[in-house]
């Protein structure tokens, strides 16, 4: 089988007598959409963090191409290519759209002796167009201030730096949540984009038609764990509803079963 390119096996974080990740497993395959669902609480936050650098957990393993990596920060997972997309978008307002492109990533002349090096303000723009072109996402002017952009735009400029720099892994936090229909399209379209490109991403979303549409495996978590992964293709989202909240589980010949008629199969024998 085809290593994955992210994964993590057994991860654990407590906070005290709290159980954020309990043995937790996780598998992102080179060029897929892979979709995290679960419900409020069932650890998916805890989960994203510890792979994209935020959360260092207390035990487990995540590698990356097969080999062990230890992220103690989003920055050791940003230099790994492992690039997330938060539901604040981590943008600031005031600055225009090539700026927060390179944010904390700043390109600058090269100066006499390297002591002083202004930004190479024209080089970003440059760039920034080119992704920006490339994922088809328009806006009047590269030079815009984030700040009157629409929601679906920021978001779409928050989604170009990660594609810009991330070369492992795109990490996107309820993308949609909180856009229209219209913009709420252009982002799932600017998603099968960058699965073009051949960089695999990782959908955390509550949208089930949004889910269906884009992935190409659901990863299903609950109360700190994986639970199941299915296929959108043989799985219904009234199958996936009661994988998420309990009623239902995968059985050994992987097919969804009712936990409540398993557990009176026991019994009874």
């Amino acid at each position: 089988m085809t290593t994955p390119t992210l994964s993590a096996r057994g991860l654990v974080k407590r906070y005290g007598h709290v159980t954020a990740i309990d043995g937790a497993d996780f598998d992102l395959y080179p060029g897929e959409v892979l979709a995290v669902v679960g419900d409020n609480g069932a650890g998916k936050s805890s989960l994203i963090k510890a792979l994209s650098g935020a959360l260092v957990p207390d035990a487990g393993e995540i590698k990356v191409d097969g080999e062990t990596v230890h992220l103690r920060t989003p920055i050791d997972a940003r230099r790994i290519g492992i690039e997330t997309v938060y539901q604040d978008l981590a943008l600031s307002p005031a600055q225009d759209i090539a700026a927060n492109m390179f944010l904390g990533r700043e390109v600058r002349r090269t100066g006499p002796l390297r002591l002083v090096r202004k930004l190479d303000t024209a080089k970003m723009r440059t760039e920034a167009q080119r992704v920006l072109d490339e994922l088809d996402i328009k806006v009047k002017s590269i030079t815009q201030p984030v700040e009157t952009l629409s929601g679906g735009q920021r978001q779409g400029v928050a989604v170009a730096r990660a594609a810009a720099f991330g070369s492992k892994a795109v990490i996107m936090d309820e993308p949609t949540a909180a856009l229209g229909v219209a913009e709420s399209g252009r982002v799932l379209a600017l998603i099968h984009r960058i699965r073009e490109r051949g960089l695999p991403v990782v959908l955390i979303s509550h949208n089930m038609p949004h889910v269906f549409e884009l992935a190409d495996r659901i990863h299903v978590h609950r109360l700190g764990r994986r639970v199941a992964v299915v296929s959108p293709e043989t799985t219904s989202m009234n199958e996936v509803v009661g994988l998420i909240t309990g009623a239902l589980e995968v059985g050994e010949n992987g097919a969804v079963r009712e936990v409540e008629a398993a557990v009176h199969t026991g019994l009874s024998a």
